[in-house]
C-alpha cells in the first residue's frame, strides 16, 4: 500500500512533473474527503473523554491506595490497643488472684486459731495437733494441697480434720471439695472429720446442702 508521499513519487516516475502534481493533488483531496471534519471532531471529543476517564480512574486508584494505607494504620493501632488490653486484663487477673489468695490465707490463718475451741464446743473434738495447711498424698499416691488439716480425738478415738476455706461458698464448690479432697483421701486416714470455713454462701440453701454432705460449716464471724 502506498502512502501519499510514496504515491506522488510513483506518479512522478510515470507522468511528467506537472501531470504528476495535478494527479497527486486530486488524490490528496479525495483522501481528505474520506475523513470529515465532524468525524475528526467527534473522535477528538471521544479521546478527550477517555483522557478524563483515565484521569478520574487514576485519582480513584490514589484514593483507594490512601484509604488502604489508613486502614492498615488503623488496624495496627487496633492490634496495639488489643495487646494493651490483653496485658491489662492479665495484670488485673494477676492482682485479683493475689487479692483472693490474701483473703483466703487470712481466712485460713484465723481458722487455725479459732477452730480448736469451736470443734471442742460443738463436736467434742480435742485438737491434738495444730491445724495447718500442708501437702498430703492421696489414695493414688499423688500429692494434694489441703487448706486445713490436723489431728484430733473424740471419745478416745483418733480423728483427722480435713477442711476447706472458701470466701464465697456455693454448691459447686462444696462438690469440688468432696471430689478433689475427701474422695481422694478416703482410706488414707482412719476417720476424717470434714469441715468448710467461709465468709458467706451464694444462696440460702447452701447450708442445708453442706449439712446433707455430712460436712461441718463455720462462718468467719463465728471466730468472735
Amino acid at each position: 500500500m502506498y502512502t501519499l508521499v510514496g504515491m506522488r513519487t510513483r506518479l512522478e516516475e510515470v507522468f511528467e512533473s506537472r501531470q504528476a502534481q495535478v494527479l497527486a493533488q486530486v488524490i490528496t483531496d479525495a483522501y481528505s474527503e474520506l475523513v470529515k471534519t465532524s468525524d475528526f471532531n467527534e473522535l477528538k471529543e471521544i479521546v478527550g473523554e477517555l483522557a478524563e476517564a483515565q484521569k478520574r480512574t487514576e485519582l480513584r486508584v490514589e484514593e483507594l491506595a490512601q484509604a488502604q494505607k489508613e486502614l492498615a494504620e488503623a488496624q495496627k493501632r487496633t492490634e496495639e490497643s488489643l495487646q494493651s488490653l490483653i496485658h491489662e486484663h492479665q495484670e488485673t487477673r494477676r492482682q485479683l488472684g493475689g487479692l483472693a489468695r490474701t483473703v483466703g490465707y487470712g481466712l485460713e490463718n484465723q481458722a487455725y486459731k479459732s477452730l480448736p475451741r469451736l470443734l471442742e464446743r460443738d463436736f467434742g473434738i480435742v485438737v491434738t495437733e495444730g491445724l495447718k495447711r500442708r501437702w498430703v498424698r492421696d489414695n493414688e499416691g499423688e500429692e494434694i494441697e489441703v487448706n486445713i488439716i490436723g489431728e484430733g480425738e473424740r471419745d478416745g478415738k483418733k480423728i483427722t480434720i480435713v477442711g476447706e476455706c472458701k470466701s464465697h461458698l456455693s454448691k459447686n464448690k462444696v462438690d469440688a471439695f468432696v471430689r478433689r479432697k475427701l474422695e481422694r483421701l478416703e482410706g488414707v486416714f482412719d476417720e476424717i472429720f470434714p469441715l468448710i470455713v467461709t465468709h458467706m454462701t451464694s444462696s440460702a440453701d447452701v447450708e442445708d446442702y453442706v449439712e446433707k454432705q455430712g460436712i461441718a460449716l463455720y462462718y468467719s464471724y463465728d471466730w468472735e
